[in-house]
């Protein structure tokens, strides 16, 4: 087991992380909006009292603040940089002079601008899993006849368990199709200690039977502990295949849905109460994981950019005010009624979300905190 990196790995690693993917984002808002005509005041890289910055020839400031959280581009008529419209100064602006102003733009453009962000961290980690697919390829069973069938049992195996035998085809989980190996880990992972009905065939005949997961806290080199499901079969002999760029990129937007259902089950399990909040991560988890990945080498660090990019679109999306989501949430509202929603509405949406949003943050740094292993986490 390696040792937790220093923690001077862990700050260089994070400012890796979270600065390109932070500035991206917010540079997929700036170009959208710049291709619409759409003036910006302040392209910010973190929060609070500038530290640096200059200004261009279109008049935007470009600056890197004290708080390096986040990120964010002042459109002119912002009244503060999560784009709140300043309602009464708009409506004293004349018609000569509403060119470039994001809130005069049609609704599907103002969509468009918000949306980039959050598409640019997809693209970003549908980049690097595609890349990766290129160097590495793809898993495929040496012998393509036993493609998903079950060549051993770990030692503590719940498929054994669940009547499942050595030789048998596993065709389905819950139903759903199983077409390659890795399917199978995707289908049960998320789940530790659930029934699921697992279809085989077996001497040209087909089953369902219902095996109980194990529940399994496994931990990595750094002793980081996650729960996960085991089906607990492995399978024949299996190679890396060689793919070309289109079969790539299909790899990889697979791999990144297989990805979002997984942190939309999780999040649901949370919420239900089948898993601790005490799995929840901010930023001093983020910081730490990238360090430990930093340590290991250029591949895996890559590998968890493209985890935390897609995380970083995810919670953007999510419909809570402040956030992307939030935004787009009203312009979807804007776009049924055929008018915005009255500023006492947007006002208190946003201070509600605002306030969601820092209670969140307090809560997962606290919880950060608390699993550190100076505190004994």
């Amino acid at each position: 087991m390696f040792e937790s990196p220093p923690v001077w790995m862990w700050l260089v690693g994070f400012a890796l992380v979270l600065g390109p993917l932070v500035t991206l984002h917010e540079l997929g808002h700036y170009l959208v909006g710049r291709m619409f005509g759409i003036k910006a005041d302040a392209f910010s890289v973190g929060f609070g009292k500038e530290l640096a910055g200059w200004t261009d020839k279109r008049g935007t400031r470009w600056k890197l603040s004290m708080l390096p959280l986040g990120g964010y581009v002042q459109f002119k008529g912002d009244m503060n940089p999560t784009s709140m419209a300043d309602n009464e100064a708009l409506e004293d602006v004349p018609a000569q002079d509403r060119e470039g102003v994001f809130h005069f733009k049609p609704v599907w453009q103002r969509a468009l601008v918000v949306l980039a962000g959050p598409m640019m961290n997809l693209l970003i980690a549908l980049a690097i899993f595609a890349s990766f697919f290129m160097i590495f390829g793809k898993p495929v069973a040496v012998d393509r006849a036993q493609t998903n069938v079950v060549g051993t049992f770990s030692d503590a195996s719940a498929a054994r368990e669940g009547g499942i035998e050595i030789g048998d085809r596993i065709i389905s989980i819950d139903g759903a199709p199983v077409a390659e190996f890795k399917d199978i880990v995707d289908r049960v992972i998320i789940y530790p200690g659930k029934t699921v009905n697992v279809g085989v065939e077996r001497a040209g005949e087909r089953l369902v039977l219902p095996v109980k997961l194990s529940d399994s806290v496994e931990k990595d080199q750094f002793g980081n502990e996650s729960r996960v499901g085991r089906l607990g079969v492995f399978s024949n002999s299996q190679e890396y295949v060689s793919v070309g760029p289109a079969e790539a990129v299909y790899l990889s937007v697979d791999h990144s849905i297989g990805l979002v259902k997984m942190m939309v089950t999780g999040l649901a399990q949370i919420f239900t109460g089948d898993r601790s909040v005490r799995e929840l991560g901010g930023p001093i988890k983020i910081a730490k994981f990238s360090g430990e990945q930093l340590s290991l080498g250029p591949l895996p660090f890559a590998n968890f950019v493209a985890l935390i990019s897609i995380n970083l679109a995810f919670i953007n999306l999510l419909p809570i005010p402040a956030l992307d989501g939030g935004h787009l949430a009203f312009y979807a509202a804007e776009a049924v009624r055929r008018k915005p929603i009255g500023p006492r509405g947007q006002e208190m949406a946003f201070r509600a979300g605002m306030a969601l949003v820092l209670m969140l943050m307090l809560f997962v740094t606290a919880n950060d905190i608390i699993s550190l292993p100076f505190f004994g986490g």
